[in-house]
């Protein structure tokens, strides 16, 4: 096996994204003017944004034996994702999205998550993770595999960090459900909402100073169309966001997970990581889809 520079663990779904002219409300109506189909899944798509920049990535992750199993393994071949990791059941589904995205960008979600909700500790394989700088934990909607998280991360060597983008399901899990998983985490990269939600703060630079005093080591929060604040306690920076014409959000956060680690695991300066994450992030919302928009290590040279 080979060693890898980040492995993602987290839930694997395929999107099902309509273009709409509205978000409808209860009781109201929009159209669909256009619709496409995308492998997706938090960790995935921060996997697959690292794959594109040259990492050499892995991916722990559970799908059934159907067709949206098959499209995931796929499309982690086709962006050079080492699928080694991925546990493959005869019982249930595969993980699906439906997505509806405004004209401005603005989306709403439906999970049907599937057997993504059903991974037990026994599955993983430690030593697979083990070969890995970091280890990329995203959400699931399911309590069984958010344990199983916990006690992957309690027993992980020394040698291994966490990065940690809770995303809005864990965050209503509150601190308390979360902090073995904080405690461990080398970096933290919430959005300011997840932020503010977690620790009470609505400063970001407040919120991101309670995550280090748990023992977080990188704080850097997502903060959208404001760029982002990255601090490690010693220094700090706000990073003006790049302006692009936005044409679906979706996996936005995701793309700027891939581009901060890729500064981490470079040894890039923390200023130069939260430029980097800015800059994937902004690439991937010109394009319909999480993946369809991220760059490659080629269009690192535009910044």
């Amino acid at each position: 096996m080979n060693s890898f520079g980040a492995v993602g663990f987290g839930a694997l779904n395929v999107d099902k994204l309509f273009k709409v002219d509205r978000l409808a409300g209860a009781e109201e109506e929009s159209f669909v003017i256009t619709e496409e189909e995308s492998c997706g899944g938090s960790a995935a798509n921060t996997t697959v944004g690292l794959a594109r920049l040259g990492v050499n990535v892995g991916f722990v992750g559970k799908i059934a034996l159907d067709r949206e199993g098959d499209l995931q393994l796929a499309d982690f071949c086709k962006e050079h994702v080492d699928t080694n990791g991925i546990i493959q059941t005869k019982k249930g589904h595969s993980g699906n999205v439906m997505g509806f995205v405004d004209a401005k960008g603005a989306r709403a979600l439906y999970i049907q998550s599937g057997v993504n909700d059903t991974i037990a500790p026994e599955e993983v394989n430690m030593q697979y993770i083990s070969q890995a700088q970091f280890l990329h934990l995203t959400s699931f909607v399911g309590q069984q595999s958010f344990e199983t998280q916990k006690k992957i991360v309690q027993t992980l060597p020394a040698h291994v960090k966490v990065s940690f983008d809770p995303g809005i399901l864990y965050i209503r899990k509150g601190i308390a459900q979360l902090d073995s998983i904080i405690k461990r985490s080398y970096v933290m990269m919430p959005n300011s909402i997840e932020l503010e939600q977690l620790t009470g703060e609505k400063d970001p630079k407040k919120g991101a100073a309670f995550l280090l005093k748990k023992g977080v080591k990188i704080v850097a929060v997502k903060m959208g169309a404001d760029g982002c604040y990255v601090t490690d306690g010693k220094e700090e920076h706000h990073i003006k966001p790049f302006k692009v014409q936005v044409v679906d959000t979706t996996g936005a956060g995701d793309a700027f997970c891939a581009g901060f680690l890729y500064g981490l695991l470079t040894n890039k300066t923390l200023e130069q990581s939260g430029k980097l994450g800015n800059y994937v992030g902004s690439q991937s919302v010109t394009k319909m889809g999480a993946r369809a928009g991220l760059p490659y290590k080629k269009d690192l040279t535009l910044i």
